[in-house]
Protein backbone atom coordinates (compact mmCIF):
# COMPACT_ATOMS: atom_id res chain seq x y z
CA UNK A 1 0.00 0.00 0.00
CA UNK A 2 3.04 2.32 0.43
CA UNK A 3 3.73 2.53 -3.12
CA UNK A 4 0.14 3.73 -3.63
CA UNK A 5 0.19 5.89 -0.87
CA UNK A 6 3.06 8.00 -2.24
CA UNK A 7 1.51 7.86 -5.64
CA UNK A 8 -1.63 9.65 -4.70
CA UNK A 9 1.11 11.98 -2.42
CA UNK A 10 2.90 12.75 -5.59
CA UNK A 11 -0.25 13.39 -7.49
CA UNK A 12 -0.84 15.81 -4.57
CA UNK A 13 2.29 17.54 -5.26
CA UNK A 14 1.98 17.77 -8.59
CA UNK A 15 -1.02 19.60 -8.78
CA UNK A 16 0.06 22.53 -6.46
CA UNK A 17 2.06 24.24 -9.05
CA UNK A 18 -0.12 22.96 -11.92
CA UNK A 19 -3.32 24.89 -9.99
CA UNK A 20 -1.21 27.84 -9.33
CA UNK A 21 -0.10 28.00 -12.93
CA UNK A 22 -3.21 27.52 -14.04
CA UNK A 23 -4.57 30.01 -12.10
CA UNK A 24 -2.29 32.63 -13.18
CA UNK A 25 -2.52 31.97 -17.37
CA UNK A 26 -6.33 31.65 -16.92
CA UNK A 27 -7.62 33.77 -14.60
CA UNK A 28 -10.87 31.07 -14.00
CA UNK A 29 -11.98 30.88 -10.30
CA UNK A 30 -14.04 27.40 -11.55
CA UNK A 31 -11.34 25.51 -12.55
CA UNK A 32 -9.04 26.35 -10.35
CA UNK A 33 -11.69 25.77 -7.44
CA UNK A 34 -11.95 21.95 -8.96
CA UNK A 35 -7.89 21.83 -9.08
CA UNK A 36 -7.35 22.58 -5.41
CA UNK A 37 -10.05 20.42 -4.65
CA UNK A 38 -8.57 17.50 -6.68
CA UNK A 39 -5.20 18.35 -4.40
CA UNK A 40 -7.05 17.43 -1.60
CA UNK A 41 -8.38 14.79 -2.89
CA UNK A 42 -5.00 13.02 -3.60
CA UNK A 43 -4.17 14.17 -0.58
CA UNK A 44 -6.73 12.46 1.95
CA UNK A 45 -6.61 9.24 -0.27
CA UNK A 46 -2.87 9.10 -0.24
CA UNK A 47 -2.65 9.78 3.64
CA UNK A 48 -5.01 7.14 4.38
CA UNK A 49 -3.29 4.56 2.38
CA UNK A 50 -0.27 5.56 3.99
CA UNK A 51 -1.85 5.77 7.56
CA UNK A 52 -3.07 2.30 6.96
CA UNK A 53 0.10 0.55 5.52
CA UNK A 54 1.58 1.49 8.60
CA UNK A 55 -0.54 -0.47 10.98
CA UNK A 56 -0.81 -3.76 8.24
CA UNK A 57 2.05 -6.05 7.86
CA UNK A 58 3.97 -5.45 3.90
CA UNK A 59 1.83 -7.08 1.27
CA UNK A 60 4.11 -9.47 -1.05
CA UNK A 61 3.30 -6.33 -3.72
CA UNK A 62 5.33 -3.98 -1.31
CA UNK A 63 8.42 -6.11 -0.40
CA UNK A 64 11.46 -6.67 -2.88
CA UNK A 65 12.18 -9.36 -1.69
CA UNK A 66 8.62 -11.17 -2.04
CA UNK A 67 8.01 -14.42 -4.36
CA UNK A 68 5.58 -14.63 -6.82
CA UNK A 69 3.81 -17.46 -4.73
CA UNK A 70 2.95 -15.18 -1.82
CA UNK A 71 0.60 -13.30 -3.81
CA UNK A 72 -1.30 -16.71 -5.18
CA UNK A 73 -4.28 -17.73 -3.08
CA UNK A 74 -7.80 -16.77 -2.52
CA UNK A 75 -7.95 -12.65 -2.78
CA UNK A 76 -11.59 -12.36 -1.63
CA UNK A 77 -15.20 -12.91 -2.42
CA UNK A 78 -16.61 -11.93 -5.39
CA UNK A 79 -20.49 -12.06 -6.43
CA UNK A 80 -21.21 -14.40 -8.93
CA UNK A 81 -24.35 -12.69 -10.10
CA UNK A 82 -26.57 -9.47 -9.33
CA UNK A 83 -28.99 -7.65 -10.65
CA UNK A 84 -29.12 -4.52 -8.57
CA UNK A 85 -26.44 -2.89 -9.94
CA UNK A 86 -28.74 -2.35 -13.19
CA UNK A 87 -31.59 -1.41 -11.02
CA UNK A 88 -28.98 1.18 -8.78
CA UNK A 89 -28.16 2.49 -11.91
CA UNK A 90 -31.94 2.50 -13.58
CA UNK A 91 -32.71 4.45 -10.22
CA UNK A 92 -29.71 7.13 -10.41
CA UNK A 93 -30.80 8.06 -14.01
CA UNK A 94 -34.50 9.09 -12.69
CA UNK A 95 -33.28 10.86 -9.99
CA UNK A 96 -31.07 12.73 -12.48
CA UNK A 97 -33.92 13.02 -14.55
CA UNK A 98 -35.83 14.40 -11.75
CA UNK A 99 -33.02 17.47 -11.41
CA UNK A 100 -34.36 18.15 -15.33
CA UNK A 101 -38.06 17.42 -15.81
CA UNK A 102 -38.73 18.06 -11.81
CA UNK A 103 -38.70 17.33 -8.12
CA UNK A 104 -41.38 14.69 -8.31
CA UNK A 105 -39.41 12.65 -9.74
CA UNK A 106 -36.15 13.47 -8.19
CA UNK A 107 -37.97 12.26 -4.79
CA UNK A 108 -39.10 9.06 -6.73
CA UNK A 109 -35.77 8.40 -8.02
CA UNK A 110 -34.05 9.07 -4.60
CA UNK A 111 -36.69 6.40 -2.95
CA UNK A 112 -35.25 4.07 -5.74
CA UNK A 113 -31.84 4.78 -4.84
CA UNK A 114 -32.35 4.06 -0.82
CA UNK A 115 -34.20 0.64 -2.01
CA UNK A 116 -31.53 -0.39 -4.22
CA UNK A 117 -28.63 0.18 -1.90
CA UNK A 118 -30.69 -1.36 0.55
CA UNK A 119 -31.26 -4.69 -1.75
CA UNK A 120 -27.48 -4.75 -2.89
CA UNK A 121 -26.22 -4.08 0.86
CA UNK A 122 -28.63 -7.02 2.11
CA UNK A 123 -27.87 -8.84 -1.13
CA UNK A 124 -26.40 -12.11 0.87
CA UNK A 125 -28.32 -11.69 3.86
CA UNK A 126 -32.06 -12.31 2.39
CA UNK A 127 -33.85 -14.51 0.48
CA UNK A 128 -32.47 -17.15 -2.06
CA UNK A 129 -28.88 -16.00 -1.68
CA UNK A 130 -28.97 -16.12 2.22
CA UNK A 131 -27.14 -19.64 2.00
CA UNK A 132 -24.69 -18.16 -0.12
CA UNK A 133 -22.33 -16.95 2.33
CA UNK A 134 -22.91 -20.22 4.45
CA UNK A 135 -22.66 -23.54 3.40
CA UNK A 136 -25.69 -25.55 3.97
CA UNK A 137 -24.23 -27.50 6.72
CA UNK A 138 -23.63 -24.77 8.86
CA UNK A 139 -27.12 -23.48 8.75
CA UNK A 140 -28.38 -26.72 9.60
CA UNK A 141 -25.93 -26.74 12.36
CA UNK A 142 -27.58 -23.22 13.79
CA UNK A 143 -31.09 -24.69 13.42
CA UNK A 144 -31.57 -22.61 10.46
CA UNK A 145 -33.08 -24.55 7.37
CA UNK A 146 -31.53 -22.43 4.55
CA UNK A 147 -33.91 -20.72 1.80
CA UNK A 148 -32.58 -23.32 -1.19
CA UNK A 149 -30.75 -26.69 -1.59
CA UNK A 150 -28.38 -25.71 -4.11
CA UNK A 151 -25.00 -23.09 -3.01
CA UNK A 152 -25.24 -21.44 -5.96
CA UNK A 153 -28.33 -20.20 -8.48
CA UNK A 154 -26.69 -21.89 -11.34
CA UNK A 155 -26.31 -25.34 -9.35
Amino acid sequence: MKIEGYLFGFIALFLVPVTAVYWVLSEDPAGTTLLALSIGLAFMVGYYLLFTARRMEARPEDRPDAEISEGSGEVGFFPPHSWWPIAMAAAFVVTCLGLIIGPFLVLIGALGLVITVLGFQFEYYVGMNRSQGQTLGALEAMGERPTSVHKFLGD
